[in-house]
């Protein structure tokens, strides 16, 4: 690191960052994240939760400057990115970068999309340099907050959220460093999020909103020189790392900066669940289709995990609504070895209390694996099942790394046929073909207006 203090040297990198100073490779991965942050988003403007709250929020009399995305509504800039952000998280379908802890394509979408339509005829280059700005600042900081900032009860995407949200309105905002280090500095201040919201709480959803919400508010308020905390993220007393995580590796937030690209380990989710337990879910659904077992002939399965993940997803499922269902390992691997999927028709009502599903959690174990454990923050992901059959034959599979991670990523189809998925919800064919094509080719677009709608 320079002289300058963490949140300066990454304040000045997201204000002088250029495009045409970014890979090529980081480009086209960025836009990949996007595609799968749109789909999420309008996917997640269809639920109840989402439609709750933006019935809350909006009225007649908004104006109608923002999108809500698919849903061919407007509303003020605040509560588009409320809305929307919320909707992107709304389904745990969203990207996950995992050293930090953080799903940004569901704040970063938003924020973007929102920004970039009040203020109007923002060029492709500049509206992707945002985005790429968002995820390479949000991932430095919120990886130097770790795992000890989930382990002390925080939710990431409310904490650090907040900063990727006001880094991404600040540039498409043209901050110079000073704007974007009382951006940060605001937006840092705003963070917030309760992890024991994971066991049932719609209120996990709004966590994502909030911080896209508040970091915008950050951006527009530094804009007419309001104050923030001007070293917040290596401030001893009262600062963004040491408050949430406890301690204060800010030194890892600026780590190679200029040099390396952090945004590039951030993967694409192909099950609708809680990132901590696909790799699981892999492994079981591996052994499953290589040994032609049926779920009729499972005895019993054993998931050896990380402590992280044990005390992230391995409680005991009791609340049977969508959002424990999501967040838990025992229904997720149930729903594995009975229906070999786990996406959004394995998050019906009718199945999240389904007594057959129920009762076959009964037969699932899981463990915090010493080897694991001792790997690191790294391998937190890591597991291992051991599936015993009714005649007590054994199976054992592990993965280091989850499908749709940066070591295991899935296929450029694949993520384009998620996207289709979940833009079906709102969109036909052909729109969702437009939809796709404008992503792909953002950077060569003289306006992103009308890029959803």
């Amino acid at each position: 690191m320079n002289q300058d203090g963490a949140t300066k040297s990454l304040a000045k990198f997201a204000a002088e960052l250029e495009f045409n100073k970014i890979p090529e490779n980081i480009l086209n991965y960025l836009k990949l994240l996007f595609l799968d942050g749109v789909g999420c988003c309008i996917h997640g403007n269809t639920l109840e939760w989402t439609k709750t709250l933006e019935e809350v929020v909006t009225n007649k009399e908004d104006n109608n400057q923002c999108s809500i995305i698919g849903m061919n509504k407007k509303t003020t800039l605040l509560n588009a990115v409320l809305i929307n952000s919320t909707a992107g998280h709304g389904f745990e379908s969203d990207d996950i970068h995992r050293e930090s802890i953080l799903h940004p394509n569901s704040i970063i979408v938003p924020v973007s999309i929102n920004v970039a339509e009040k203020i109007g005829n923002v060029n492709g280059k500049k509206f992707l340099t945002s985005v790429v700005a968002g995820y390479e600042v949000a991932t430095r900081i919120g990886s130097a907050a770790g795992t000890e900032l989930l382990l002390r009860g925080f939710h990431p995407q409310g904490t650090h959220g907040t900063i990727a949200a006001a880094i991404t309105a600040g540039k498409l905002m043209d901050f110079s460093t000073e704007q974007m280090v009382h951006a940060i500095g605001i937006a840092g201040s705003l963070g917030a999020g309760l992890m024991a919201a994971q066991e049932g709480a719609m209120v996990k959803r709004l966590h994502s909103g909030r911080a896209a919400q508040a970091g915008v508010l950050a951006a527009e308020l530094s804009a007419k020189n309001f104050t923030g905390i001007q070293n917040i993220v290596e401030a001893d007393y009262g600062g963004f790392l040491s408050s949430f995580s406890g301690k204060n590796d800010f030194a890892r937030s600026t780590r190679n900066l200029h040099k390396e690209w952090e945004c590039i380990n951030t993967g694409i989710k192909p099950y609708a669940s809680v990132t901590s337990i696909h790799t699981a879910l892999d492994c079981l659904k591996s052994i499953m289709e290589k040994n032609n077992i049926s779920v009729k002939n499972i005895k019993n399965i054993k998931a050896k995990i990380s402590n992280p993940t044990y005390v992230h997803c391995a409680w005991s499922y009791k609340n049977h609504n969508i959002t424990s269902a999501q967040m838990n390992i025992y229904y997720g691997l149930a729903l594995i070895a009975l229906e070999g999927e786990l996406f959004v028709n394995q998050f019906s009502k009718d199945k999240i209390s389904n007594p057959e599903i129920l009762n076959f959690m009964k037969k699932i174990t899981a463990e915090v694996d010493p080897k694991i454990e001792s790997l690191g923050h790294e391998f937190r992901h890591m597991a291992s099942i051991e599936l015993t059959t009714n005649d007590n034959k054994k199976f054992n599979h592990t993965e280091k790394y989850r499908k749709g991670s940066p070591e295991n990523p899935l296929t450029k189809d694949q993520i384009i046929s998620k996207f289709k998925t979940l833009a079906a919800y709102s969109y036909d064919d052909t729109k969702i073909n437009t939809i796709k094509e404008k992503i792909e080719n953002i950077e060569l677009s003289n306006s992103i207006e009308n890029l959803i709608d």
